[in-house]
C-alpha cells in the first residue's frame, strides 16, 4: 500500500478461455509460445475519491492463424485516494503503475491457472511486467 492509495476490493470481473474444437487445440499446443499478452488498462472515477480500476489482459496470437484460442481477463481494483491528489501526472501513476504492480501477481496467477485448466500446463511468463518502464515510456 502507498500513502497515496489504498485497494479497498479486488476481484476477477470477466475471465474467457475460448478453444472452438480439438483440431485447433493440437494446433495451438504447438504454436502457443508464439502468443502474446497484452494488457489494457482504464478507470472510472465511483464516487469522491474512490477510482474503480480495470485491468485487461490478454493472452493471444497475433497472427493470422484461422486456428487459434483466445485468453482473457478482467480484474477490478478498487481504490481509495488518502488525499486531495488533484496532479493528474500523480493519479495517472497510481492507476497505471502503482496499483499494477501491486494486483499483478493475483493476475498473472489467474490467468496462468486459466490457461493451465484449458490444456496448456507448461505455460509460463518468463518476462516479467516492468510497470515502472511502461509507465516511463508512455509518459516521457
Amino acid at each position: 500500500m502507498s500513502e497515496n492509495y489504498k485497494i479497498v476490493s479486488k476481484f476477477i470481473k470477466d475471465i474467457s478461455g475460448e478453444t472452438p474444437d480439438i483440431e485447433t487445440y493440437l494446433y495451438v499446443k504447438d504454436f502457443i509460445s508464439k502468443y502474446q499478452l497484452n494488457i489494457e488498462i482504464n478507470s472510472k472515477p465511483l464516487k469522491t475519491q474512490i477510482i474503480e480500476v480495470n485491468t485487461l489482459l490478454k493472452f493471444h496470437d497475433t497472427s493470422e492463424s484461422k486456428k487459434r484460442s483466445h485468453f482473457e481477463m478482467t480484474y477490478t481494483s478498487v481504490i481509495k485516494l488518502n488525499e486531495q491528489i488533484e496532479d493528474k501526472k500523480i493519479l495517472q501513476k497510481i492507476i497505471l503503475c502503482d496499483v499494477q504492480k501491486e494486483i499483478y501477481p493475483e493476475l498473472e496467477k489467474a490467468l496462468l491457472n486459466l490457461l493451465h485448466t484449458s490444456g496448456y500446463p507448461n505455460i509460463k511468463f518468463e518476462k516479467k511486467v516492468d510497470f515502472d518502464e511502461l509507465y516511463k515510456k508512455q509518459f516521457n
